[in-house]
C-alpha cells in the first residue's frame, strides 16, 4: 500500500516571513459557544510558509498561478541530497541523476529545522546558475527546496527557472523521509489570479 508524506509547514498565525514582507495573521472571528459556528481569516503574502512561485513572480507577462495547467503540479520525484553544502549548491549535484521531462525535483539540505529560527531567512543554501540550466536542460516541471528561496536578491536563480516555465516550490520539510526511495510528488496551489500561492505538498512514496 503506497504511503504519503507531507512535505508542508503548518500555516499558523505567527509564520515567519521573508525579511520585508508584511506579517501572517490567521485567526479566529466566530465561536461556536458564542455564535453557532467557527470561522477563521487568514490575511498573507502569497510567499508565506509553503508556497509555489509561477512566472508572474518574476518574468513579466509570465504566466499565473491560476493558469499552471494540473499537469506541472505533479510528477515522478527526484530527491538531490545537498545537505552541508553551502553557501552554494552546484550543477555537479546533478551528475548521475537520473532527470526526465516532467519531473520534480526537491533539494534536500536539512534547512527546514530552522524554520521558526532567527537564522532561516540568512545565509540558506543556494542553487548556482548552472544547477538551474540543468534543470531547464532536463525539462523538469518543477524544483522544491527546504529552504525560502533558490537564490538572493537579485534573484537569478529565480529568473532562469520561472522564465521556462519551472514552478518553484518553497519551505518544504520532512524531505529525510524521501531518502532512498521512489516517490511522485503531488504540489497543488491554491487557485488564485496571482503569482504564487500556499500550497499542500505530499510525496506518495510505493
Amino acid at each position: 500500500m503506497k504511503s504519503l508524506v507531507d512535505l508542508t509547514h503548518i500555516f499558523t498565525g505567527d509564520m515567519p516571513v521573508y525579511p520585508g514582507d508584511p506579517c501572517a495573521r490567521l485567526y479566529q472571528t466566530m465561536f461556536v459557544e458564542k455564535d453557532g459556528f467557527s470561522d477563521h481569516k487568514v490575511e498573507t503574502c502569497m510567499h508565506v510558509g509553503t508556497h509555489i512561485d509561477a512566472p508572474l513572480h518574476m518574468i513579466a507577462g509570465g504566466a499565473r498561478i491560476c493558469d499552471v495547467p494540473l499537469a506541472h503540479c505533479t510528477g515522478r520525484g527526484r530527491l538531490i541530497d545537498a545537505r552541508g553544502l553551502s553557501p552554494v549548491i552546484t550543477a555537479e549535484c546533478l551528475e548521475g541523476t537520473d532527470l526526465r521531462a516532467g519531473d520534480v525535483v526537491l533539494v534536500y539540505t536539512g534547512w527546514s529545522a530552522r524554520f521558526r529560527e532567527d537564522d532561516y531567512y540568512k545565509a540558506y543554501p543556494m542553487l548556482d546558475e548552472r544547477f538551474a540550466h540543468g534543470l531547464v536542460k532536463a525539462g523538469v516541471a518543477m524544483v522544491g527546496l527546504d529552504t525560502p528561496s533558490p537564490d538572493y536578491d537579485p534573484f537569478p536563480v529565480h529568473k532562469i527557472l520561472l522564465a521556462a516555465g519551472i514552478l518553484i516550490a518553497e519551505n518544504l520539510t520532512n524531505l529525510s523521509a524521501l531518502e532512498n526511495r521512489e516517490f511522485r510528488v503531488h504540489a497543488y496551489p491554491v487557485k488564485y489570479e496571482a503569482d504564487a500561492a500556499p500550497a499542500r505538498i505530499v510525496a506518495e512514496i510505493g
